[in-house]
């Protein structure tokens, strides 16, 4: 699929010599589901913001859309909706007043249907005529997602938009986020909850320090990097490891009482069979055998270690 959001060898400098982004490309297909990943501090909220316009790069090239974010400021903007991390609304302003007056902001003809459709999305249209003041947390956030959605952008980032909300609203968030796919809007995520990624997600990037670490298709990284582990609980505990196991990737767990044996699910052969028949002849009972694939957060952290 075509690339809607490309960036090119971007950098971000401060005066005081802090480089918040060394070099960072990255190719965003259109109608696709980003996840980008990352700890506190590592460029997240920069490339964002460098890619909506709201941060002037130090250099390297930004285009949405095919339009230059630096040449054609409005033109990529106005494919581009952005949900903040930050809740920063007008608080004595009714809640449709302040969606139908982001559309505006946009140039866009007023469309109170359009408007109306998007808070019923949100579970909003009931509170249409409250004041922002009056709404819980979770309500501003839908808020501001409404606002992001108003003018009806191509591309749409959201930027820790569940972050400290109800389970009930990161709920929501995925369906509109599937919604809006397939309505072919392109949407980049960035999340601590990285069972949201797993979830939704088609592609993951992991940026840390600066530097986009990888960007690969999910079901594929996971394959890639996803480690299969199988614990063996014994009958009777271990006080250590027979020599004749002494060739498998065995640990005993501190109380004695199970094995873990880790292997790689793509190789020709897992040792499973042969582990079993030597765990047998060497007088090791079997009470119960498990198998768990490592999980995307355990892929992340893996990663961050690495880079840091």
């Amino acid at each position: 699929m075509p690339s809607i959001v490309s960036v090119k060898n971007v950098r971000k400098s401060y005066d005081d010599g802090f480089e918040a982004l060394k070099g960072v490309s990255l190719d965003i297909e259109e109608g696709e589901i980003l996840a980008l990943l990352g700890p506190n501090g590592a460029g997240k909220t920069t490339l964002i913001s460098t890619i909506c316009g709201i941060t002037t790069p130090t250099s390297g090239s930004i285009s949405v859309g095919g339009f230059d974010v630096s040449a054609d400021y409005r033109a990529a903007r106005n494919l581009i909706g952005l949900v903040p991390q930050e809740i920063n609304l007008e608080p004595f302003e009714f809640v449709m007043n302040t969606v139908r007056f982001s559309r505006g902001l946009f140039g866009k003809a007023r469309n109170d249907a359009l408007i109306e459709d998007v808070l019923r999305d949100l579970s909003l249209y009931e509170k249409r005529n409250n004041r922002t003041v009056e709404l819980s947390g979770g309500m501003k956030r839908r808020v501001l997602i409404a606002k992001a959605l108003s003018h009806e952008p191509r591309v749409l980032f959201l930027d820790e938009p569940t972050a400290g909300v109800d389970v009930e609203l990161r709920k929501d968030m995925w369906e509109l986020v599937e919604r809006l796919r397939q309505d072919g809007v392109t949407v980049i995520l960035t999340t601590h909850y990285i069972e949201e990624a797993e979830a939704i997600a088609d592609r993951i990037g992991v940026i840390n320090n600066g530097e986009i670490l990888l960007v690969e298709d999910k079901t594929a990284l996971m394959a890639r990097m996803g480690q299969k582990e199988m614990r063996i609980e014994l009958t009777e505990a271990a006080t250590k490891l027979p020599e004749s196991l002494s060739d498998y990737n065995l640990v005993l767990s501190d109380d004695g009482a199970s094995l873990v044996y880790s292997y790689d699910t793509k190789a020709q052969r897992t040792g499973i069979t042969s582990l079993l028949k030597d765990l047998q002849a060497a007088g090791l009972g079997l009470r119960d055998v498990q198998t768990s694939q490592s999980s995307l957060e355990d892929i992340f952290v893996g990663l961050v270690k690495e880079s840091s």
